[in-house]
């Protein structure tokens, strides 16, 4: 009996190793992204993560008749990636990301975290965010 229950604690612990690291380490995807950066702060009471938004060019909607613009929720680990998003801030960016299934307190709020910064340009004259 006590064989069968070391067996069944091993079997159970490994099988929430498997899970806890396909939900949270695992890559589901890798892209880029490019857009105007709307905002990027450092926030939170435990965890201080970097969270941002990109603004991207045109229009979309879930539902027939409505407008909504497209916009990248972001979070960024690395903290040099983050400095450099920081202090060129209003600029036009073209980001690295990689997408996991879940987010960690740690690691930021969104699933789409933010590894390198691709290309940086200043945003040209009367160019906006939506419809050019």
């Amino acid at each position: 009996m006590r064989k069968f229950v070391n067996i069944l604690i091993i079997t159970i612990v490994l099988g929430l190793g498997i899970f806890f690291f396909w939900r949270y380490y695992f890559v589901f995807g890798e892209g880029t992204k490019a857009g105007e950066l709307n905002f990027f702060v450092k926030k939170g009471y435990i965890f201080k993560t970097y969270e941002g938004r990109l603004i991207q060019t045109g229009f979309r909607s879930a539902a027939p008749g409505n407008l909504q613009s497209n916009e990248f929720d972001f979070s960024v680990a690395n903290e040099r990636v983050a400095a450099q998003i920081m202090n060129n801030s209003g600029k036009f960016f073209e980001l690295h990301y990689k997408e996991y299934l879940g987010s960690l307190p740690w690691r930021g709020n969104s699933e789409f975290i933010v590894d390198s910064i691709m290309k940086i340009q200043d945003v040209q004259p009367g160019r906006t965010g939506g419809i050019q």
